[in-house]
């Protein structure tokens, strides 16, 4: 899954893990482990130019062992050597699913808060910046690309599966991180 911050890459990675029965992987928290800190800290201690060092050794470790969901960080996909590792991933067969989000719904998950150094300042104004640079190639890496808008993730992970024409029977998909009284399908009586 490719997207911007905010765009619901995390949560619907793992509604759609959780439905598919697979495992789902971020590569921020690889990066995050591997570094011993958070994203923050690396782009503070280390500089952008290491955080994106490590983040495309991410991509490329997770690509190579990895068979679930994997949710790629927001700019993951800037990095040449990332585009043509996704590239490759999607003629042999793999899906890369762009999830595209608003500015205004994007604003309101996220918070533009400081967790996010490359949205430090005016966060809005960055985040549509970094979107205008990015855009064309989330688009012309996606095999899928998904509005996320407003809707609940689980509708989101529905979309994906049925556009992949994943036919399994899934029972209500349900976020793992809330507990099953919080599902945010609503009711029909």
């Amino acid at each position: 899954m490719i997207g911007p911050p905010g765009s619901g890459k995390s949560k619907v990675g793992r509604i759609l893990a959780a439905g598919l029965g697979v495992t789902v992987r971020d590569t921020d928290t690889d990066i995050e482990a591997a570094a011993g800190k958070p994203v923050s800290e690396i782009f503070v201690d280390d500089g952008e130019p290491r955080f994106r060092e490590l983040e495309h050794e991410a991509v490329l470790a997770a690509l190579a062992e990895h068979d679930g969901v994997l949710s790629l960080g927001g700019g993951a996909i800037m990095n040449a050597a990332t585009q043509d590792a996704l590239e490759k991933y999607a003629a042999d067969g793999g899906h890369v699913v762009f999830l595209d989000v608003p500015l205004a719904i994007a604003a309101q998950r996220v918070g533009m808060n400081q967790a996010r150094p490359l949205l430090l300042g005016n966060p809005r104004a960055r985040w549509q910046k970094l979107m205008m640079q990015r855009r064309p190639t989330y688009e012309r890496l996606a095999t899928l690309t998904i509005v996320s808008s407003e809707r609940p993730g689980e509708q989101v992970a529905t979309e994906i599966m049925a556009a992949l024409g994943l036919d399994q029977e899934v029972p209500e998909l349900v976020d793992p991180k809330r507990g099953p009284h919080e599902s945010t399908k609503e009711s029909t009586t």
